[in-house]
C-alpha cells in the first residue's frame, strides 16, 4: 500500500495554564453542530468536530426547511419567510407537498427523511441550556454550516455571548462579527475582484457573498473542510484492507459528481472521460469508479456500458458499505470531475496524484479554485495521455487541522480551551 501522506491531526494543546485553579470555567467539555440536512455542510462541521478532539462529546441539530411540493421552488427564501409561507398555504390548499404534480403526472409527496431522532435547532433553547449548564459543564462551542444555519449560529451568539464560542462555516455574507470565527475557502471572496463584478448583474452584488474583506475573526481555507484525517484514513485502511489491498496497482480511484450551475456538463463529459480512461488503462493495476448522489442517471449509465465487463475495472453500484475513506486510503492515484469541492479538498489531503476533469466548464467562484490547486500543484487536467504509475510530489491539503488551530488560539485568547480527554 503506498504511504498516506498526512500530517497528524492536532492534539490540541498549547500550553494553556489553568487560570482558573482547576474548576470548570473555560473548558469547553462539549460542542454543538448545526447541519442544514446537506452532507457536504455537515461533513465540514464533523471534520472539525473530530480535529478539536470532540468526537463523541458533540450534538446534532438541524435546520430543518419545509419539503416536498411547491417548497422546492423556495429554497432561496430566507428559512423563517419559507416556514411560514408553507404554512400559510397549507392552510389555504391543503398540505403543499400534495398539490403539485410531478413529471409524470403523479402528485409529488413529501419523502420521509430519517430525520425524527435529530432535534430541530431552536437558538434560544441551545443558548439557554449554554448559560444553565455553563458553571457545571463550562463553555458551549457551536459550529455550524451551511446559509440556513447562520440565523440559528448568531443569534445563539446574541442570546448567551458569555458561555458560548460560535463558529461558521462558509461565508455569511455580511455582518462576520456576529461570530466569534467564520471559516470560509478563499474562493469565496472571488467576488470582490474586478474580474468578477463583470459577470455579476449590478442589482445582485450585494447578495453576493462577501461584502468587505476578511477580518480578524475569518480563517481563508483553499478548500472544504472533511473527515478524511490521517486516524479516519488509517482506520479505512484496515477496514478495506481484504478487499482493496491485494488489487493489481497502481489503483486509479474515479470519483464523479454531478452537474451544478456553475459547473454544466453532461453526456459530452461522460462520453470524453470513458474515452481518456480507456486510453490509460493500459498503465493501471485496477480501476474502481464511483457516483455521488448528485450523478445523473445518464452520465453513470455511458461509464457503466463502456467498463462492465472490463476486467481492470469495478464499478461500484451504490450497494453495502460505501468504499470512499477505502479509496482514499488505498488509491494511488485520483480522477475527479471538478464540480465537487468537498471530493477535491479530501484527495488532495492525501499527498497522492489527483487529476481533475471539466475544469474548463467552471464558471465564476468555482472556476477561481480549480486555478488555486492547479497554482499549487495539487492537481492536473486529466488529458488521456497520464502514465498513472508515474507521480509527482506536493503540499498536501491540510485545512482542517489549520482550521482547528486557529480555533484553538482563538479560544486561548479567551481563556478557554478544549478538553480533548475525558480520562
Amino acid at each position: 500500500m503506498r504511504p498516506i501522506r498526512l500530517p497528524e491531526p492536532p492534539n490540541g494543546s498549547f500550553g494553556v495554564p489553568e487560570i482558573f485553579d482547576g474548576r470548570i470555567y473555560g473548558v469547553i467539555r462539549r460542542a454543538i453542530v448545526i447541519g442544514n440536512g446537506f452532507p457536504g455542510a455537515e461533513n465540514q462541521c464533523l471534520g472539525l468536530v473530530r480535529a478539536l478532539g470532540l468526537s463523541g462529546r458533540h450534538s446534532l441539530y438541524r435546520v430543518m426547511r419545509p419539503r416536498g411540493g411547491t417548497n422546492t421552488w423556495l429554497h432561496w427564501l430566507p428559512v423563517s419567510v419559507h416556514k411560514k409561507l408553507d404554512s400559510f398555504f397549507k392552510q389555504i390548499f391543503g398540505d403543499s407537498s400534495r398539490k403539485v404534480e410531478g413529471k409524470n403526472g403523479m402528485p409529488l409527496m413529501t419523502k420521509k427523511t430519517g430525520l425524527s431522532d435529530i432535534l430541530e435547532a431552536d437558538a434560544k433553547q441551545i443558548a439557554k441550556e449554554a448559560r444553565e449548564t455553563f458553571d457545571m459543564d463550562g463553555p458551549l462551542l457551536v459550529i455550524a454550516s451551511g446559509r440556513d444555519t447562520i440565523s440559528v449560529a448568531s443569534s445563539i451568539k446574541r442570546f448567551a455571548p458569555e458561555n458560548v464560542f460560535v463558529v461558521q462555516i462558509q461565508h455569511p455574507r455580511s455582518r462576520l462579527d456576529r461570530f466569534d470565527l467564520v471559516i470560509t475557502p478563499r474562493h469565496d471572496y472571488y467576488p470582490l475582484t474586478p474580474h468578477a463584478r463583470q459577470q455579476i448583474p449590478w442589482l445582485l452584488r450585494r447578495w453576493i457573498t462577501p461584502r468587505e474583506p476578511p477580518g480578524k475573526n475569518v480563517v481563508l481555507t483553499v478548500g472544504a473542510l472533511h473527515q478524511a484525517d490521517f486516524a479516519a484514513l488509517r482506520t479505512a485502511a484496515s477496514a478495506w484492507h481484504n478487499e482493496l489491498a491485494s488489487l493489481p496497482k497502481p489503483l486509479l480511484v474515479v470519483n464523479i459528481g454531478g452537474p451544478s450551475s456553475n459547473c454544466r456538463y453532461g453526456v459530452d463529459l461522460a462520453k470524453q472521460l470513458a474515452s481518456m480512461l480507456q486510453n490509460v488503462l493500459w498503465s493501471c493495476g485496477s480501476v474502481r469508479i464511483s457516483f455521488s448522489r448528485r450523478t445523473p442517471e445518464k452520465v453513470s449509465k455511458i461509464l457503466v456500458e463502456e467498463f462492465k465487463t472490463h476486467p481492470k475495472v469495478y464499478i461500484w453500484d451504490g450497494e453495502g458499505p460505501n468504499p470512499h475513506l477505502g479509496h482514499l486510503a488505498w488509491a494511488d492515484a485520483f480522477v475527479i470531475t471538478a464540480d465537487s469541492v468537498s471530493m477535491l479538498s479530501e484527495a488532495c489531503s492525501t499527498g497522492k496524484p489527483v487529476y481533475v476533469i471539466g475544469s474548463d466548464r467552471c464558471t465564476w467562484k468555482f472556476a477561481d479554485f480549480q486555478k488555486s490547486l492547479a497554482e499549487r500543484g495539487v492537481v492536473r487536467p486529466f488529458t488521456g495521455k497520464e502514465d498513472i504509475s508515474e507521480s509527482w510530489s506536493y503540499s498536501s491539503l491540510n485545512d482542517t487541522a489549520e482550521a482547528a488551530n486557529r480555533i484553538n488560539l482563538a479560544l486561548a485568547a479567551r481563556g478557554w480551551r478544549i478538553l480533548t480527554s475525558t480520562k
